[in-house]
């Protein structure tokens, strides 16, 4: 098979391992209220695992990528596909709530940190053109790991005990991710012709220097605050929703609408990013969030949540994915994995600081990192369009 056309399997793999391994990770919602009636746990404790899952995340997520520079991804993968299934097979089998902590939360955590970083910075090697629409492809598997594996969750809740239905994921995650891990290769060596049109000339750039340089230090604040600022409204639009006097099931429709609307954010975005350049869009999209998100306020009829609901996940859905491309054409693709695994790493930051700081304001409740998005996507916003220049 030849190079381009493997580019696009790499593409189709790693949508496969987000997807499986994200939504082994997010399954912890379906399996809380089984674990905490079966085990007497507290809801506290329990859930506490997710907030585990993505601090470990984001800080593997670093360690994995850069890893994936020196040694490849196959390696990198294929052990982060070992390490989810005994984290869920260890899970399963947790005596203590601090045992499911450590293999839920951590292990499992660690684990997921192993796929999207390293096999996002591989697809974009071997993918020379259509870059955004490929990397965009491969974080729709984040996007369907809810729609998917949750479900597949449930089901597996309604016929047996909680861990039984874990040993079954740990399972399903062995039986796809290994397999699939042996098909991930490197990319091919990139040409000097294929270098970064933002690099100087000169030697390549190290890591640590491209930790230090201001391309990075912007990225990775824009990154922060996109994270910072669409956490509020992605976790607190449900209950904000109800104190409006939707009915609680007709409030947990808009986050579905605001799903199914980052799918489709991913794609256009992605496709866009590469005809009109990833900047542009990276910037426009950035400005359509912060708005959409302080419009949140204004709503209060369910019609008028799905619109906001819909624009603000074609949003934020759709420019996540760019930050891997907007590294890799200032960074190129020698040191991609530990760069955008930093910027990963403090966006993760982000997404963990932004539904905690909640603002009241008469009989509503809405996250505060929902009402500065503008000031927070305005000021950074510009700041990348003034200091990364073509």
């Amino acid at each position: 098979m030849s190079e381009r056309r493997y580019g696009w399997v790499m593409v189709a793999l790693g949508a496969l391992m987000t997807c499986v391994a994200v939504g082994a990770m997010f399954s912890l919602a379906v399996f809380l209220r089984p674990i905490t009636e079966a085990t007497g746990w507290s809801h506290t404790a329990v859930s506490s695992a997710m907030t585990l899952n993505f601090l470990a995340m984001g800080a593997a997520g670093f360690g994995w990528g850069a890893l994936s520079d020196r040694i490849g991804p196959k390696s990198v993968v294929l052990a982060g596909a070992v390490l989810l299934g005994l984290g869920l097979f260890l899970a399963s089998h947790a005596q203590t709530a601090l045992q499911f902590q450590l293999a839920f939360g951590l292990l499992v955590g660690i684990a997921t940190g192993s796929f999207f970083t390293p096999m996002i910075a591989a697809v974009m090697g071997w993918i020379t053109q259509h870059r955004g629409l490929a990397v965009s492809l491969v974080s729709v598997g984040v996007g369907v790991a809810p729609m998917t594996m949750s479900p597949f969750a449930a089901w597996l809740i309604t016929q047996m005990d909680w861990r039984s239905a874990q040993l079954v994921l740990a399972g399903v995650v062995w039986a796809t991710l290994v397999p699939a891990a042996l098909f991930v290769r490197r990319p091919p060596a990139e040409e000097p012709a294929a270098a970064a049109p933002g690099a100087a000339e000169g030697p390549p750039m190290s890591a640590r220097d491209a930790f230090f340089s201001l391309q990075f230090i912007v990225l990775a604040l824009t990154f922060f605050a996109c994270c910072a600022a669409h956490a509020g409204p992605i976790f607190h639009t449900v209950t904000y929703a109800m104190t409006c006097g939707l009915a609680p099931l007709a409030a947990v429709t808009i986050y579905s609408v605001e799903g199914l609307a980052g799918l489709g954010g991913r794609l256009v975005l992605g496709v866009a990013a590469d005809r009109l350049g990833v900047k542009r869009v990276l910037i426009a999209g950035l400005l359509v969030q912060a708005v959409a998100a302080g419009a949140f306020v204004y709503a209060s009829r369910l019609g008028e949540f799905y619109l906001v609901a819909s624009i603000f996940g074609f949003a934020y859905g759709g420019v996540m994915p760019l930050y891997a491309v907007l590294a890799r054409e200032y960074f190129g693709q020698r040191i991609l994995g530990a760069v955008f695994g930093a910027a990963a790493m403090i966006s993760s930051l982000g997404m963990a600081h932004g539904p905690h700081r909640p603002l009241t304001a008469g009989a509503t409740t809405l996250s505060v990192a929902s009402l500065p998005a503008g000031v927070y996507h305005v000021r950074v916003g510009s700041a990348v369009k003034r200091f990364v220049k073509e």
